[in-house]
This record gives structure tokens, C-alpha cells and sequence, in this order.
């Protein structure tokens, strides 16, 4: 599995504070918002260069960002790696022993198909893996 650094997920509670420091003193460009339903969360991507800055919030009391947020504050929430076939490298890991939250992928932001592997595989850090696929 070849994998790339697609995004950091950064967990926010309050959109312009995030905007004041990511967007407006670091200079990084915003795309539009883009709901996130099946996580109910609306994604904010900022280009860094190759990869982005996705600044997650929460539509919903009962998201797992919310949730989240509410257990260790607003913050680092994951790394993504993506990668060119989603269900191939979830056999993989899970032939290799990693314990997975996804063993499906599922609809992400930007078309793609995601899965999170869990934090007790990966050192602590909560990690995504995504596959882009074409808008229908």
C-alpha cells in the first residue's frame, strides 16, 4: 500500500478564531465549506502547499467531533493518508493485525471514499485514509 499525506483534521469550536489564525495570519487559501453528513460535520479545507488543513466542526450535538471536542477540547483530531485503492489496502491492514474503526469505507468530503483506522494501531494518532473518486 503506497500511501500519501492528504490533510491534517483540526477539531474547532469556534470557526473565526480558526479563521483569524489559519486563514488570515498564516495566509492559507479557503475553499468553500462542504458538509460532511455522514459524519455531521462541515469541512473547511485551507491549501498548505500539497496537502490541506481540514478545520472540522461539528453540525451536530451527537458527532463524533463534538463528542471530541467535548472530551479533550478543540485541537489536532487526525492525519489522512490517501491512497489509490481504499478496500485494498483495508484487507491489508487488517490482514496485518491493525485493528480498524471502518473495515467499509464510507462517503467523505471532496467525492472520496474514507476509513479510519483505530489510534490503538497507529501510536495514539487517529488516522484516515481516503480514495478520490470521480463526482457523480
Amino acid at each position: 500500500m503506497k500511501a500519501i499525506i492528504d490533510h491534517i483534521g483540526v477539531a474547532i469550536s469556534d470557526l473565526g478564531e480558526s479563521l483569524n489564525f489559519f486563514k488570515d495570519a498564516l495566509g492559507l487559501e479557503l475553499e468553500p465549506p462542504e458538509d460532511v453528513p455522514s459524519q455531521r460535520v462541515r469541512a473547511h479545507f485551507l491549501h498548505a502547499g500539497d496537502a490541506t488543513v481540514e478545520l472540522v466542526e461539528p453540525t451536530s450535538d451527537d458527532s463524533p467531533i463534538a463528542k471530541f471536542i467535548t472530551r479533550r477540547g478543540p485541537g489536532l483530531h487526525h492525519l489522512c493518508l490517501r491512497v489509490d485503492d481504499i478496500v485494498s489496502a483495508l484487507a491489508e491492514l487488517k490482514a496485518k493485525g491493525v485493528k480498524l474503526i471502518d473495515e467499509v469505507p464510507r462517503p467523505g468530503a471532496h467525492h472520496s471514499l474514507v476509513a479510519f483506522i483505530h489510534p490503538s494501531s497507529t501510536h495514539g494518532v487517529l488516522v484516515e485514509l481516503k480514495q478520490l473518486r470521480s463526482a457523480k
